[in-house]
């Protein structure tokens, strides 16, 4: 199929490989190959992994550039990123149009931080049952996706969460222990779109949840640029005239 989405799915790849851990008992291959063996059901996506260990740390210059829709799962080395590799991404987002899809513990990461204008604090806690509310069906990122749906067990994540105010907040998660949070916002960012979900914990068997496979691959479609970015140099470009020349300044 011509002219598919090019997705990239960046995972730090490091939970999984410990011995015995629930990381290595639902995602054997790591959770960037289990989101994958999904979104590969997508005829127009085409989709490669990355991961911190990988060289330039799985995101180098030239993948970037030929990425449409950047997936970041991330935890805990976030510290680990290089500023130049964050830097890089974020320029593709706001000058390149590239969509940007932060899972879970990409609240906290740097790239996310870097595009939103975010500390991305946020309130949490131990593993619950969790109820995903759809607040706006009509969005293309809740198509297919029904009223509610359950999550056997995810980690806790509440409120306060230190965000600005989403374009869209289509998704709120509810907890037994009473406590909600905003669980998918979307936001624009330059020619970018960016968005935010929250199940994903590594020691939770969200990603194999069909509804939440369908929510990322809404959000991916979502996201993807509707049409090249300008991709214009890094930092402030020299403004020629366009008619004529400048008014000269005769003092």
């Amino acid at each position: 199929m011509a002219n598919k989405i090019r997705v990239t799915i960046w995972n730090e790849f490091r939970h999984e490989k410990n011995e015995g851990s629930l990381a290595q008992k639902y995602y054997p291959n790591g959770i960037h190959a289990q989101i994958k063996s999904f979104l590969d059901e997508c005829d127009d996506l085409e989709v490669r992994l990355a991961c911190l260990d990988d060289p330039d740390q799985g995101i180098p210059n030239e993948v970037l550039d030929n990425t449409d829709v950047l997936m970041w799962w991330g935890h805990c080395y976030h510290s680990d990123v290089r500023d130049d590799r964050v830097e890089y991404i974020r320029h593709r987002v706001y000058q390149g149009g590239m969509g940007f899809v932060a899972c879970h513990s990409a609240h906290e990461s740097k790239p996310f931080k870097a595009i939103v204008g975010t500390s991305g604090a946020l309130s949490w806690g131990d593993e619950y049952p969790e109820i995903m509310w759809n607040l706006k069906p009509s969005h293309p990122i809740a198509a297919g996706v029904p009223d509610h749906f359950d999550l056997e067990l995810e980690e806790l994540y509440a409120e306060p969460f230190y965000i600005p105010d989403p374009d869209d907040l289509i998704f709120a998660g509810w907890y037994p222990t009473g406590h909600i949070f905003r669980a998918g916002a979307t936001y624009t960012r330059g020619m970018g779109r960016v968005f935010y979900f929250q199940p994903g914990h590594e020691s939770c068997p969200s990603f194999h949840n069909p509804n939440v496979q369908q929510v990322l691959k809404n959000g991916v479609h979502w996201c993807a640029p509707t049409k090249p970015g300008y991709d214009v140099p890094q930092g402030c470009p020299y403004i020629k005239p366009i008619y004529g020349e400048w008014p000269k300044n005769e003092d």
